[in-house]
């Protein structure tokens, strides 16, 4: 992620890393991403664990406003943290590469054997 006056670029480095490691590694990856960024008591992603914590994945460049805004796109139950489930949901968002093969990448999760 590349910050720019008020807008945040993001780099789509997803669909590489979904050809590397398959299905199962990248899921791996975004729960282990997730867990960097938690609060590790809360077990959630807020601001302040975010504020915190960016920098262990290249984020230091990013303002308060910037680090307010993901919690805030991504919250889907309105308690103004991000939970496992809504993390991994907003990175897909994030990755147009992603959300066109949404239904491929979900059918190779739940059905890895067909």
């Amino acid at each position: 992620m590349a910050s720019k006056k008020n807008t945040v670029v993001f780099e789509d480095y997803f669909p590489a890393m979904m050809e590397k490691l398959g299905t199962e590694g990248f899921m791996k990856e975004l729960t282990n991403g997730f867990q960097l960024l938690m609060d590790r008591e809360k077990k959630v992603i807020t601001f302040e664990s975010l504020k915190k914590n960016s920098a262990l994945l290249g984020l230091e460049g990013m303002n308060d406003d910037e680090l307010r805004c993901m919690p805030r796109e991504g919250d889907l139950d309105g308690d103004g943290a991000l939970d496992e489930m809504e993390f991994c949901t907003l990175m897909f968002r994030l990755s147009p590469a992603l959300m066109n093969n949404s239904k491929e990448l979900l059918e190779e999760a739940i059905y890895p054997f067909h």
